[in-house]
């Protein structure tokens, strides 16, 4: 097999494509798309997200120390390219793709209500990186949609359909093509 070697890029695929709600006062509500999202630690859970610091959300973000990540399925697709696409500054998000703000429990930030599962968010630090901010938040609530769990009250990967974003070709992806193994039983080792 023959490497091709490339310059240093974010060729990290797929990644979840998920519409993150914030709320500050003096702002109204919006929704960003993103992709640069991942889970930095277990207990607590945290996450992080990198805002671009131009975009409208990125200071609604920083203004109120919280957000709410929203996961997305494929029939999302159109919202989460449009949240993607277009400014809060100019357009209302959720009027336009006709999402639903629900409350959340613990942070400002609304809900989506069609997506299945929220993520309260509380940042506990920020680091400016050069094209991007990356917040560091502790997971403080978790909602999911009932019809989206399977028997055993897990997160049902085949009812939620989950979209993801391919940055090089600069696409969305869904249909993944169902479970190929679980953790550790492939190795040998029992799990439950």
């Amino acid at each position: 097999m023959n490497k091709i070697e490339l310059k240093p890029q974010t060729l990290l695929i797929p990644l979840p494509a998920v519409m993150v709600s914030c709320a500050a006062e003096g702002y109204k509500p919006n929704i960003i798309t993103i992709s640069w999202i991942g889970i930095v630690n277990s207990e607590p859970p945290m996450l992080s997200i990198s805002i671009q610091p131009k975009r409208y959300s990125h200071d609604i973000v920083k203004k109120s120390g919280q957000f709410v990540v929203n996961l997305t399925s494929e029939n999302h697709l159109k919202a989460v390219d449009f949240c993607g696409n277009r400014s809060g500054r100019e357009y209302d998000k959720f009027k336009e793709m006709g999402l639903t703000q629900m409350p959340a429990k613990i942070v400002k930030a609304p809900l989506i209500e069609e997506c299945p599962i929220n993520l309260e968010c509380i940042i506990r630090q920020s680091m400016l990186l050069g094209t991007h901010e990356m917040f560091i938040a502790e997971i403080v609530a978790v909602h999911i949609d009932d019809n989206f769990l399977d028997v055993n009250g897990r997160p049902d990967i085949d009812k939620l359909k989950p979209l993801v974003y391919c940055t090089m070709a600069r696409e969305y992806r869904g249909n993944l093509t169902g479970m190929l193994g679980k953790y550790g039983e492939i190795a040998g080792k029992k799990t439950k």
